[in-house]
């Protein structure tokens, strides 16, 4: 029964030692680890590795079920493919492991409050974002492709096609189309 760790951080600028080092004392045979956000299974390559890795008999070592996933919705698609595949899960810093109906209860409980901590962090974020532009202190965020509006007019009238305008300036090929659109009698 290997014993196979998975560590997550959000961002680059966290540490994953600690739960790393954590996964090393749990016994942990191979670990799986990257900086990425948990709101999704999306782009997160190093858990899809890990999920293909698990064999019948594994157990999956994570220190907290936050770093599994922070929604509800992956958090059951993960548990459903390890519970599948004969795969346990065990926490180290919680009381979970689903060989047993105590860890299992506890482990959905957890679930529960991970989504609801990422709901609660996105609605005061929008609260902070609406407050800011009420103060007018929040305008969002710079349209990219808008501001080399005329780098783009001079690189079309210069010979360059749409696609290596788009390469050049780094922008979506979209983008050119709709500033070329919004300034026709320009080009």
């Amino acid at each position: 029964m290997p014993l196979v760790g998975y560590a997550r951080v959000s961002t680059k600028d966290q540490n994953l030692d600690i739960q790393i080092e954590a996964l090393k004392n749990a016994g942990c045979s191979e670990i799986f680890s990257e900086q990425v956000s948990g709101t999704s299974k999306k782009g997160r390559a190093k858990l899809k590795e890990c999920l293909k890795y698990l064999r019948k008999g594994d157990t999956l070592i994570i220190t907290r079920v936050d770093r599994l996933a922070r929604s509800m919705h992956d958090l059951q698609i993960i548990i459903k493919q390890l519970k599948d595949g004969g795969i346990d899960l065990k926490a180290t810093d919680q009381p979970i492991d689903t060989s047993t109906p105590a860890g299992k209860a506890f482990f959905d409980m957890l679930g529960v409050f991970a989504e609801f901590e990422t709901n609660l962090r996105r609605e005061r974020q929008l609260e902070g974002v609406a407050k800011a532009k009420k103060a007018g202190k929040y305008k969002g965020r710079n349209p990219t492709a808008k501001a080399k509006t005329k780098e783009v007019l001079l690189l079309l009238d210069d010979g360059f096609s749409k696609k290596e305008v788009a390469e050049k300036l780094e922008i979506g090929i979209a983008s050119v189309y709709r500033i070329v659109k919004a300034n026709k009698e320009k080009v």
